[in-house]
């Protein structure tokens, strides 16, 4: 199924993603996680792209695969292109669509000290370009609400969208943010650019110190100060502070709903338990949506 679809059909879409086990582990390690995720009844589940080194290592298109055919459910690859070439792109491309795969998330990727761009994609937007001439895929791409770490300004970075979107993106995931005034400045801005496409936003809950500082670190994401008073005060209550950081994610979802989102995308980090929490709290008021009633 194009997720594009999806978009038409339903008021609200909701979404989960999640990542591939280590290379060194088997896939089946997430069979369970996918178990419990499947009865959530996500819109669709998308695959991080899960880079071991090589590219017959990367388990995304395996994962990918295993989502539709043995769950039944729609799924999204991630597929990045900083660090390749046009020919292992293409590579790429075949398995995918060999694995029945119709729909991929095109990235740039992150740049890494170690590691240079081979030099044939510096943007994501040459990506999307690229897929869009290769195969018959349904093409999303990634926006950034609080600007993309390598480009703090934001009206170059909305440009960079509107490129996506010209390109072939046929909608749009957010990067997690905090702080839901950056997503609404963020959807404001892009109406000026009239970008059409829908946008999803991305929404992490968070259940440990760490992981905040790790991802704030990568992405830059600021961090309010009423989620800063929950850290300080639960940090060493790890149930606390997991039942805190499940509760703001869920007040976030809340809020963005009722004013009139295009779509939630959870990242899961792998933790049915938290999916189920969340999902248990805002189904009723999902389907409350797509059935076309005011909440």
């Amino acid at each position: 199924m194009n997720i594009r679809e999806l978009f038409e059909e339903k008021n609200l879409v909701f979404s989960f993603e999640i990542f591939p086990p280590k290379v060194s582990s088997s896939v089946e390690t997430i069979y369970n996680t996918l178990e419990e995720l499947k009865d959530l009844t996500p819109d669709y589940i998308s695959v991080t792209y899960g880079a071991g080194g090589s590219l017959t290592e990367n388990r995304t298109c395996e994962l990918s695969s295993l989502v539709k055919s043995k769950y039944g459910i729609e799924s999204l690859a991630h597929l990045t292109c900083i660090n390749s070439t046009k020919e292992e792109i293409d590579f790429l491309l075949r398995d995918l669509k060999n694995a029945g795969i119709e729909n991929i998330l095109a990235l740039r990727g992150d740049m890494t000290s170690h590691k240079l761009s081979k030099g044939e994609f510096n943007y994501a937007s040459e990506l999307v370009n690229h897929i869009k001439r290769r195969g018959d895929f349904n093409i999303v791409g990634a926006c950034y609400p609080e600007g993309h770490i390598d480009c703090k300004d934001l009206d170059r970075d909305i440009l960079n969208l509107k490129l996506k979107e010209e390109a072939g993106a046929s909608h749009f995931i957010s990067q997690l943010f905090f702080d839901n005034n950056y997503f609404y400045d963020f959807l404001e801005k892009k109406e000026k650019y009239n970008i059409k496409s829908p946008i999803q936003a991305g929404i992490m809950p968070v259940i440990n110190k760490k992981q905040v500082e790790r991802i704030t670190s990568l992405c830059g994401t600021n961090i309010p100060k009423k989620f800063l008073k929950i850290m300080d005060r639960y940090e060493h209550n790890k149930e606390a502070l997991r039942d805190a950081g499940i509760a703001y994610a869920t007040e976030q979802m809340v809020d963005l709903i009722s004013s009139g989102v295009d779509g939630i995308h959870l990242y899961t980090m792998n933790n049915p338990y938290v999916a189920k929490r969340i999902n248990g709290s805002i189904s009723s008021i999902i389907n409350s949506v797509n059935n076309g009633n005011a909440i």
